[in-house]
Order: C-alpha cells, then sequence, then structure tokens
C-alpha cells in the first residue's frame, strides 16, 4: 500500500490517462450490458410464432407479435414484414440494409473497447519510462542519502506499477470487447434466421415457372 501511495502521489500526472482509460472502459460496460439486457428476448419463441403466421399468409398477426416483443429483434422483424408487404422483389437486399442498420446499433461504442485495449499497454510503458528517467535523474544529483535509496526503490516499484495498471486496463478491455462482439454475432444470427423465414415465405408464393414457349422458326424435317 505505502509503494501505491508513492505511485498515486508522485507519478499521478502519468497515471491519469490510464485511469482515464479505465472510466471509458467502465462507461461503456455499463451502457452496452444495459442495451443488451434491455433487447434480449425468447428467440426460439418469438420464431415459432413468426413462422405459425407467416405459413398462413397472416402478416397482420405476424406484425402484431413483432410490436409485442419490441427490442430490437421486434423492430427488425416489423421492418420485415413491411418490406415483404410493400416490396417482396427486393426483400433480400432491403432486409440486409435492415439487418446491418441493426448491427450498427449493437456494435456501437465496442471500437472504445479495441482502442483502449491497445493504448493502455503503451500508457503503462510510457509511466515506467518517465518515472525510471526521474528516478536516474534524483540519482545524478546525488539524492542518495539516509532516505534516498528508499526513495530510489520506491521510484523503481512505482514505474512496475504505471505498466502493471496499464496491462490490467488492456487486459479488462480485450476481454469484455471479445465478450462483446460474441454477443453481437448471437444477434447477426438471429436477423440471419428471420431472414430465412421471410425468404421461405417468399419463395412459397412466387408465381409458377412459364414453360418455354414453341419456337418461332419450323422444325427442320427429314426426307
Amino acid at each position: 500500500m505505502e509503494l501505491l501511495w508513492f505511485a498515486i502521489t508522485k507519478d499521478w500526472a502519468v497515471l491519469m490517462p490510464i485511469v482515464l482509460c479505465s472510466v471509458l472502459v467502465m462507461a461503456v460496460t455499463i451502457e452496452r450490458w444495459n442495451f443488451y439486457r434491455r433487447n434480449r428476448r425468447d428467440v426460439l419463441e418469438f420464431i415459432n410464432r413468426m413462422d405459425r403466421d407467416l405459413q398462413r399468409n397472416s402478416l397482420e398477426s405476424a406484425l402484431n407479435i413483432s410490436t409485442e416483443v419490441g427490442g430490437l429483434l421486434g423492430e427488425v422483424a416489423s421492418e420485415g414484414i413491411r418490406i415483404l408487404h410493400e416490396q417482396r422483389s427486393s426483400f433480400e437486399r432491403l432486409f440486409d440494409i435492415t439487418s446491418n442498420l441493426a448491427t450498427r446499433k449493437l456494435e456501437r461504442n465496442l471500437s472504445v473497447l479495441g482502442t483502449v485495449a491497445t493504448v493502455s499497454p503503451y500508457l503503462g510503458l510510457f509511466g515506467t519510462v518517465v518515472r525510471i528517467l526521474l528516478t536516474f535523474g534524483e540519482m545524478s544529483k546525488g539524492a542518495v542519502g539516509a532516505g534516498g535509496a528508499q526513495d530510489i526503490m520506491f521510484g523503481i516499484g512505482s514505474a512496475l506499477i504505471a505498466t502493471a495498471f496499464g496491462l490490467a486496463v488492456a487486459i479488462t478491455s480485450v476481454a469484455l470487447n471479445n465478450y462483446f462482439h460474441t454477443v453481437v454475432g448471437r444477434w447477426e444470427e438471429d436477423f440471419q434466421i428471420l431472414k430465412l423465414l421471410f425468404m421461405s415465405v417468399t419463395e412459397q408464393r412466387r408465381p409458377a415457372a412459364v414453360p418455354p414457349t414453341q419456337p418461332a422458326y419450323p422444325r427442320r424435317t427429314e426426307i
């Protein structure tokens, strides 16, 4: 604890950027966690109910279910039903646009975690270099006296604390970033399931293929 207090009192200037990074990580984690929790839905039950209504060609009932479910999944499903009703021929392209926009909402602020994971080790290394340089400067001034040696050891220990702090923030950011991207990947899979469900309905209702017409020129007969 004494070493940590020394690092806080002597190296607070170089530790502040790492502290700011840790605050950003905490803020993004809380915001994303709450967002995902608010939009979490039972996908299996929702898909089964949607499938039953779509097979009956009851788009109004399917829309009511989507509105009832709500959340991001309900929004994407509602937009898919609207496209299915109004622009069925361009469904795949328009639904991909809708799902990509929803994915952007899911990935919002995750770039902050990736940036902090990259920058934090360098900030810790910077703090280490600064403290070592200051310690060498004190040694060059002949500050080694009754308490000088202890101050030098505390200076070197403080430098290592900066590195450890930076690595701790970076490791935490990497772990959270990977976890949240896994969550986003699951949402993308849910959107693809919805897309396949809607496309199966569009394929069932496509008009039958027109048989090829007879050629305009007469066939050559053998003599």
